[in-house]
């Protein structure tokens, strides 16, 4: 769980493509310094990132990036979201406060103390989010530059079964969930991804997640910059919780490919 890797990584695509896949929930290194504020056993810690990592994703994107006819860009959190995760609201915003899951989580998928409660986030927040919000910043003003446009395809995945944190598990659960935001997801996009994704099952929308991530400075103002999130059901490519990938991981690969390919064509 402790690595001197960098907190992320900009991997660079096609000089003139605009697609960034953007991998947040992937890793599950956690540095010596930020673990000691953990209050999880070793034994209970490799359990809890069994449940939240999305296992896989970062080679989902990557066999997708090889498959590409046109590169993608991608942006690869190389620390596990226990550290911070970076698609949060860093304030009074983030629904998942409610539930001990801001931008520094003190709570677990089973809602059990993942740190104390009075914990201070500024420090981690100093440290990861922010180093991290403005790289994938100027990552997607440099394809806007390049490219004329930005758009971001979160790659994720979710439990086949609802985690005791989910605020919305009550939902349809399909094999692929696109998450979806009002501004930034136009429907040309969204009816691309349904036709890219249409041979891996059933596609919902916006359930058991919904939203899709922008940088702030973006957000709700630049419509070059498009954004949809990819949710995968980890039943359809891996073994549950935190186990090995199956050969589902290469038809997802593929279907993401398809989908880079119909937004840089």
């Amino acid at each position: 769980m402790t690595s001197a890797a960098p907190s992320f990584e900009l991997l660079p695509g096609a000089a003139d493509s605009p697609v960034i896949l953007h991998v947040p929930h992937s890793a599950r290194e956690i540095p010596p310094a930020v673990r000691a504020g953990i209050v999880l056993d070793d034994a209970g810690l490799e359990r809890e990132l069994d449940h939240i990592t999305d296992a896989h994703t970062a080679e989902i994107a990557a066999e997708a990036s090889q498959l590409s006819a046109v590169v993608p860009w991608r942006f690869v959190n190389r620390l596990s979201r226990l550290v911070v995760d970076p698609e949060r609201f860093p304030d009074e915003r983030e629904e998942m406060l409610a539930v001990g899951m801001g931008a520094v989580y003190t709570r677990t998928t089973h809602r059990a103390p993942l740190r104390p409660a009075d914990t201070d986030p500024e420090p981690l927040i100093a440290r990861y989010f922010r180093p991290y919000a403005r790289a994938m910043t100027a990552a997607v003003a440099e394809r806007l530059a390049a490219a004329g446009r930005a758009v971001i395809i979160d790659v994720h995945s979710y439990p086949t079964r609802a985690l005791p944190y989910e605020l919305h598990g009550e939902g349809p659960r399909p094999p692929v969930c696109l998450g979806t935001d009002s501004f930034h997801t136009p429907p040309e996009l969204l009816a691309t991804a349904r036709e890219a994704f249409a041979e891996c099952g059933e596609i919902g929308l916006d359930s058991p997640f919904g939203g899709a991530y922008v940088p702030l400075e973006f957000y709700g103002t630049e419509r070059r910059v498009s954004a949809l999130m990819v949710e995968i059901r980890r039943d359809t490519y891996m073994s549950e919780p935190g186990g090995p990938a199956d050969p589902g991981l290469t038809r997802l690969a593929s279907a993401l490919a398809n989908l880079v390919d119909a937004l840089t064509g």
